[in-house]
């Protein structure tokens, strides 16, 4: 199937997105987050605030190994990883319903640009103080009753959108 190995992964261009996980609590999403980050060579997960680190059973569970292959951090305060980012040239979005928010299917990046996105807690959302540092909100479409996704699935289909603009980098 063409797969890299894991030793591969750790060397190979990685897409220029580093995803931060801003109080995420359940660990099979989190788990969720790091496969999907495996698939599209994400250059990064940062975990922040109660959202669980590796080694976890179930974090390993739903990533199936990907937590070994993509790179992580934690960072306690949401805050302060968004701030670093910012510094480091980043621009980031958070995933979030908001007053001004980029329809995903209008969604233009610019592939010599390094983003961040920002996926919330699978009740609250982004933390508002978050939203607040971020360039831009981003916002999947959404036709039926229900007006949010599980954060992995939402995840899934942000950074396939992501990944089939910035790829020409890799």
């Amino acid at each position: 199937m063409n797969r890299l190995t894991a030793e591969d992964f750790k060397t190979a261009p990685k897409l220029p997105l580093t995803l931060v996980l801003d109080n995420v609590r359940s660990l099979h999403n989190i788990g969720s987050v790091f496969r999907t980050s495996d698939a599209f060579l994400v250059e990064k997960v940062i975990l922040c605030g109660i959202s669980s680190c590796p080694p976890q059973p179930e974090i390993h569970k739903t990533a199936l190994g990907a937590e070994f292959t993509v790179d992580w951090m934690y960072e306690e305060d949401c805050l302060q990883a968004i701030k670093a980012l910012r510094e480091q040239g980043y621009i980031i979005y958070a995933a979030e319903q908001a007053t001004g928010s980029i329809c995903l299917q209008d969604l233009r990046l610019d592939p010599g640009q390094k983003y961040a996105l920002v996926l919330g807690n699978e009740v609250k959302g982004v933390q508002q103080e978050v939203i607040d540092l971020c360039h831009h909100c981003v916002e999947i479409p959404q036709y039926g009753t229900k007006h949010s996704l599980n954060v992995s699935v939402a995840s899934g289909i942000l950074v396939w959108s992501f990944f089939e603009q910035l790829r020409k980098r890799l």
